[in-house]
């Protein structure tokens, strides 16, 4: 397998920094003017011969004419969204914040396909998290964050192997 470019809409991240140290080819392309994020994006691919686009803290909605011109897999990964907490956390840390404030004892992760209409198409993966001893929403953000690098590896491998 061949990492043909992370792409970031900022070179701020930590995870940018990670990238180039390791010598994995990193794109910047911000996402302040979605149009031309999609338009970038979609030509990267198609100049790498992407297989598939692993979305990861990427907030925003691609839409279905930018999924239909990619041609290919777009999978993404968030914290849990509990349906209770109707919807809040699509953003930052609120969803830790509503976790840490209703008291939860579990938060988690899941990785699914990008669908056109909502993004959260198919499951792909989750997995839970005991959050019981964090003492602040940053420490379930660490936690989480923890997990997602655990699962997304292999969820992104086995998507690979089914092309």
């Amino acid at each position: 397998m061949e990492i043909a470019a992370a792409v970031f809409t900022s070179a701020k991240s930590p995870a940018c920094a990670s990238c180039r140290e390791l010598g994995i080819p990193t794109r910047i392309i911000s996402a302040s003017d979605i149009c031309a994020f999609e338009e970038r994006l979609i030509a990267l691919a198609h100049s790498k011969n992407a297989q598939l686009i692993a979305l990861c803290g990427f907030m925003r909605l691609l839409s279905p004419d930018c999924l239909s011109a990619l041609k290919i897999p777009v999978l993404n990964i968030h914290p849990a969204l509990l349906p209770k907490y109707g919807g809040r956390g699509m953003y930052g840390l609120k969803v830790h914040e509503a976790v840490f404030a209703a008291g939860e004892r579990l938060s988690g992760a899941t990785i699914h396909r990008v669908d056109p209409i909502y993004d959260h198409g198919e499951i792909l993966a989750q997995k839970a998290v005991d959050i019981s001893d964090c003492s602040c929403p940053q420490e379930i953000a660490g936690r989480v964050l923890a997990l997602e690098h655990e699962i997304y590896a292999p969820a992104i491998l086995d998507e690979l192997q089914k092309l």
